[in-house]
């Protein structure tokens, strides 16, 4: 039996010109694990939110089709009873908590439908997220992991059969990431749900989904099982999708003959060691890089912060912490959810104050500095872009910082600004009502607006496919005659491994690496303590030769050669 029927699905956003979904029609059985992928803007989540039946009763618009959940008809249904049927778990997570204790948020859902066994529902869905030891604690006490976690037992509380999840792992580190696909794995395996997930990173979709489903323009292309789906390199390439990096170096070595075989591309690192068995590891000269010239930018002495705790003892993030970093560097934060990687931004640039030490910039203590001097001399660009438009088009968010401080030329500035990120035809825009890369990239525009010497960026790949992290991968390269020094907060390895010259790996608010590439990721006691991942391809490096160190396809490419058995 299907869980979900679809049959000539088209529906249009209220004032739009064209439909943002034509002509669908489709089958998911019931016990699938299907991943919806497509470049940003094709459907993926308009499609969702129609399963669940937010489109149509609550946002408004044409829609022709017929659409059926476990037989029921959306349309002749409301939403109250499909939620019963599709729990689903939005992209911003965290708007789906809305009570302050674990438990009471997990079974407030119940609550609603006046269950009387409604706290029992809540216990029951914390097991299955792994969470029951949680339920009397602060939803706020929670890692982002955890939080996601929560969210998703709200919506299994309900016991639907098809749970839809919107970018689960967006703004997880891989430990947390790993824990959120294992608990689908079990629901999916063990307890009989059928699970869509809308993702980006091709990886978890090789290791953990079933189905692999193709949107493009609104449509879908095709619907294919997961080993299938990942060989068609070049289809998923032209759509902005890549395949996982062994399928990739896979392809690319086979396409220019420096790999035998005509058989399936591998998928997974455990494919690879068999498609790349007769490879050896030939290292090749890479160049040094520049120490830094300059002095110290942010200075960090005995740097102590604790935060207040509702329940408990003060929750203490930095303790004696004493970090330099230099003028000229381009510096990657890693480190799982809450090791104090967005605070450390926050204290450089006085939005916190530390309870004992100081931080200092250019060897001035911050807490001295005025802010409209502090301002043109280090500036944070947030993991939310949203939070950096405060005006109604782009042009005036550009400019504003500018013309408040009477800085003369302004308007050539933001002229120059708009062009060098390619927003000039969007600067009448609402930021907030632009796509993911489009608000990345215009508050990149606003954070180097001042020309600081120093720009801080929190997770400015997070929420992007892998087509727009490039893009802003190429930006944050050309912005080098910009910016002096560069701090990216980030989970993205791919984006650590090919931008960053030094990475500082951050554990419960102690620093526990410093250094290059090979010293952070070649140690395997820091990166199993801390549970970081190098991106997949250095996995597969050193399931082939220990001695590898390979952080991009092209090094991979580079470094290993076929030889005859």
């Amino acid at each position: 039996m299907n869980a979900v029927e679809i049959d000539g699905l088209t529906y249009t956003y209220p004032g739009a010109a064209q439909p943002t979904l034509h002509n669908i029609s489709l089958n998911i059985e019931k016990g699938d694990f299907l991943a919806v992928i497509g470049n940003n803007g094709c459907g993926k989540s308009t499609l969702c939110k129609v399963l669940n039946g937010l489109i149509p009763h609550f946002i408004t618009g044409t829609f022709q089709g017929t659409v059926l959940v476990d037989g029921v008809n959306t349309l002749e249904s409301d939403v109250g009873e499909l939620a019963r049927k599709v729990g689903y778990v939005y992209q911003d997570f965290e708007n789906q908590i809305v009570r302050p204790t674990v438990l009471d948020d997990a079974s407030y859902s119940c609550l609603n439908y006046a269950f009387p066994d409604y706290l029992d529902r809540g216990r029951a869905a914390l097991r299955l997220c792994g969470l029951e030891d949680r339920e009397g604690e602060y939803v706020w006490q929670l890692s982002g992991g955890q939080t996601h976690l929560l969210a998703l037992a709200g919506a299994l509380s309900l016991r639907p059969d098809l749970l839809i999840l919107d970018e689960p792992i967006a703004q997880l580190d891989p430990m947390h990431a790993d824990r959120i696909y294992e608990v689908l794995r079990d629901l999916n395996e063990h307890h009989g749900k059928t699970i869509v997930v809308i993702e980006h990173h091709t990886e978890y979709i090789a290791d953990y989904c079933k189905h692999v489903m193709l949107m493009k323009d609104g449509q879908v292309r095709w619907m294919l099982p997961t080993s299938q789906a990942l060989q068609r390199v070049d289809e998923l390439e032209e759509c902005n999708i890549f395949p996982p990096q062994v399928t990739q170096a896979a392809h690319r070595m086979r396409r220019d003959g420096l790999l035998s075989g005509s058989g399936p591309l591998p998928v997974t690192v455990g494919d690879g060691l068999e498609a790349f068995s007769a490879l050896r590891y030939t290292p090749s000269p890479r160049p040094v890089p520049e120490a830094p010239g300059g002095g110290a930018a942010v200075s960090f002495q005995d740097v102590s912060l604790s935060y207040r705790s509702v329940k408990g003892e003060p929750h203490t993030v930095f303790q004696n912490l004493n970090l330099e970093i230099h003028k000229g560097e381009k510096v990657a934060l890693i480190g799982s959810n809450g090791a104090g990687k967005s605070t450390l931004m926050k204290l450089m640039v006085g939005l916190l104050k530390p309870a004992q030490g100081r931080v200092e910039l250019f060897g001035e203590p911050i807490g001295e500095k005025k802010a409209e001097d502090l301002s043109r001399q280090i500036s944070l660009v947030y993991q939310n872009p949203e939070e950096m438009f405060i005006k109604d088009s782009i042009r005036s968010d550009i400019a504003y910082a500018m013309q408040v401080r009477g800085r003369e030329g302004w308007q050539e500035r933001t002229d120059a600004l708009l062009a060098r990120f390619r927003l000039s035809e969007l600067q009448d825009r609402d930021g907030r009502l632009m796509s993911g890369g489009q608000m990345r990239r215009a508050s990149l525009a606003i954070g180097v607006a001042l020309n600081p010497g120093i720009l801080l960026l929190d997770e400015p790949t997070a929420n992007l496919d892998i087509a727009t992290r490039r893009e802003i991968m190429a930006v944050l390269d050309d912005m080098k005659d910009i910016i002096q020094t560069a701090v990216i907060a980030t989970h993205d390895m791919q984006l650590v491994c090919q931008w960053a010259e030094r990475i500082i790996v951050l554990r419960g608010g102690q620093v526990v690496a410093d250094g290059t590439r090979d010293e952070v990721f070649g140690d395997h006691e820091v990166t199993s303590l801390v549970g970081i991942r190098p991106p997949e391809i250095f996995t597969m490096g050193q399931r082939l030769d220990p001695a590898a160190l390979c952080y991009t396809i092209d090094e991979f490419v580079d470094c290993f050669r076929e030889v005859s058995l």
